[in-house]
């Protein structure tokens, strides 16, 4: 048994820039959902979304005590510059990876894992269902996304 916490994201938005939303599920080391969540946030790209979902579920898993994750999204993007294969070239995505990159660096080892939307249904389904209510849902470590670092002891 591995001793990686698996943490799924999801991000969206309908419209691109529209009304958006994340979803996270972070898996402890033996499999078992340890929390789960969607948060609504207002008008966003779809990056944007992306990379919410990635810092709120890196902040979840902090939050649990993990410091070995297996970080998974289904975002090419988000996946590849965070891996370095791309840049970043969006200005108004930078402040994003770069709190994204700082949160892996808190972190003992961290793979980031590109998966097909049909491996990532659970986030995706936690992001709709908090798009479709505009609020919060889930038992994940709030607030989702922005959040200072303070509330997570960074």
């Amino acid at each position: 048994m591995s001793d990686a916490w698996v943490v799924n994201t999801d991000g969206g938005a309908r419209g691109n820039p529209g009304p958006g939303g994340v979803g996270i599920v972070v898996r402890s080391p033996d499999g078992v959902v340890a929390c789960q969540g969607g948060a609504f946030l207002g008008t966003v790209t779809n990056n944007v979304a992306e990379y919410e979902a990635v810092i709120w579920g890196l902040r979840a898993a902090r939050a649990l005590g993990a410091q070995t994750v297996e970080l998974r999204s289904d975002s090419e993007l988000v996946v590849r510059q965070l891996t370095g294969v791309y840049r970043v070239k969006n200005q108004g995505l930078l402040p994003l990876f770069r709190e994204a990159q700082r949160l892996i660096g808190l972190l003992s080892h961290v793979d980031i894992i590109h998966v097909r939307r049909e491996l990532n249904r659970e986030a995706d389904a936690l992001a709709n269902e908090a798009m479709d209510a505009r609020e919060t849902v889930g038992d994940a470590p709030e607030p989702p996304c922005g959040a200072p670092d303070t509330l997570f002891g960074d």
